[in-house]
């Protein structure tokens, strides 16, 4: 699942400019970028890339929200830093492996169908997911509109993705994207809870505050301050 492919056939370019330009492509030019960035056992770059956004969604925030830390007083330089780095650089990896091992789980009660018969590997399941992800990175402001459309960009491109490196039809992306979509982009980038209060109403459970709209708590210190909170669901229960 961490292969690093040193000299990959294809795949996109290492450095930090190649992650902003397979950012802008992927977001202009899903397909294209599809087609030509995704290489099989190369995940290293999409892995890189998936914590970069997530280091633009929590950063910008911790950055702007009026509370990013609710029952802490103040804003504390040294618990923002680390709850910025926990949710970055441990909770965002580990979200996007368990978002391609709900994909794989998809696609295995596909193929018993007989409906993804030619799909790639895993790896590359990885890479589609990260890749993704590139509209969140813009999806930290304490904006509702901004984080819905953001959540349901990501939700597209993942379809196109699956769609093109797995060799499947719009149906069977878009019916295949349900499960791991909802979860990275309804709950861990907090798409659901924006639209919930977007709309003044109860979707999937009690409605967050219109600034903090996007995630239950991971502890007392970290609360509502990162990402990918539906890997902290994991340790605690939703805010009530």
């Amino acid at each position: 699942m961490t292969q690093w492919v040193e000299t990959p056939e294809g795949g996109r370019d290492r450095g930090p400019f190649e992650v902003v330009r397979a950012w802008v492509e992927v977001l202009l030019r899903p397909r294209r970028f599809f087609e030509n960035g995704i290489a099989p056992g190369d995940q290293a770059p999409g892995l890189v890339f998936a914590v970069a956004v997530a280091l633009c969604h929590v950063g910008v925030r911790l950055a702007l929200e009026p509370d990013p830390l609710p029952g802490v007083e103040g804003r504390p330089t040294g618990l923002l830093v680390f709850a910025f780095l926990v949710a970055a650089l441990i909770l965002a990896p580990l979200a996007l492996h368990l978002a391609a091992a709900l994909q794989t789980l998809v696609f295995l009660g596909l193929g018993a169908l007989g409906l993804a018969k030619d799909r790639g590997g895993v790896s590359q399941t990885v890479q589609v997911v990260a890749y993704a992800t590139a509209p969140c990175a813009l999806s930290g402001a304490p904006i509702p509109a901004l984080r819905v459309a953001a959540a349901a960009y990501g939700f597209v491109l993942l379809v196109v993705g699956l769609a093109v490196v797995h060799d499947l039809s719009p149906v069977v992306a878009l019916v295949a994207a349900l499960v791991p979509g909802a979860f990275v982009f309804a709950y861990a980038f907090g798409g659901v809870f924006a639209l919930e209060s977007l709309l003044g109403t109860n979707l999937v459970g009690p409605v967050a505050n219109a600034t903090n709209a996007s995630s239950p708590s991971i502890s007392n210190a970290v609360t509502e301050t990162n990402a990918w909170a539906g890997v902290s669901a994991v340790f605690s229960v939703p805010d009530t």
